[in-house]
């Protein structure tokens, strides 16, 4: 289990969140729960303009890793986690020889700019089975289908479970999808993203 879980651990190259209604809250649990020099991590969380960089800030404080709201080239770090900016753009991410993030000025998608879905898919795209998706609480269905497209490029994906969820949509959609095999409680989602840190149960 331990060796199998470090290696399943450091084929992450990046980490991708989605979240909308209760997501302010989930994610802040769930952030803080990151290690310092995390994979680069990058989360949409539906919220209007003028309200995310707040936020990120928030997280920044209560987070190791470093938070901040993404801007147009922010470079895909260790340790950083991006926000995408609410209100005109979208946000996606370029894995080749640049490793950045691309805010996309494009119609709404699913009803919101930033859309998961979008950001999913770029993830899907650029690095396939190198990936981590978790897609959180949140109502419709943004985000279920990009994160079957990770699923199905090979990454891996959590969706929280009913019992933790705010608004038990998102995540819904996404089991309905097959984009997951069961739902994730929320305080566990961390564990599930690094399990090579989860603890070991003693010898009884």
């Amino acid at each position: 289990m331990g060796a199998q879980a470090a290696q399943i651990a450091e084929g992450t190259r990046l980490i991708a969140i989605g979240a909308s209604t209760g997501g302010v809250e989930a994610l802040v649990q769930l952030l803080s729960g990151f290690p310092c020099d995390c994979p680069p991590t990058v989360v949409v969380q539906h919220m209007p303009a003028f309200f995310t960089a707040n936020f990120a800030g928030r997280l920044d404080s209560v987070c190791r890793p470093r938070v901040a709201e993404a801007w147009d080239g922010a470079p895909l770090e260790r340790g950083t986690i991006w926000l995408a900016p609410g209100g005109e753009t979208h946000l996606e991410v370029v894995w080749s020889a640049q490793r950045v993030c691309r805010l996309i000025a494009a119609p709404p998608v699913n009803r919101h700019r930033p859309s998961v879905d979008v950001l999913f898919r770029s993830v899907a795209s650029g690095l396939g089975s190198r990936a981590t998706g978790a897609l959180l609480t949140g109502m419709g269905r943004d985000g279920a289908e990009g994160l079957l497209e990770m699923r199905r490029a090979g990454a891996r994906t959590i969706a929280q479970d009913r019992d933790t969820s705010t608004i038990y949509g998102m995540p819904r959609a996404a089991l309905e999808l097959g984009a997951v095999d069961f739902g994730t409680p929320l305080n566990r989602i961390a564990e599930a993203i690094f399990p090579a840190q989860a603890p070991q149960k003693e010898a009884v």
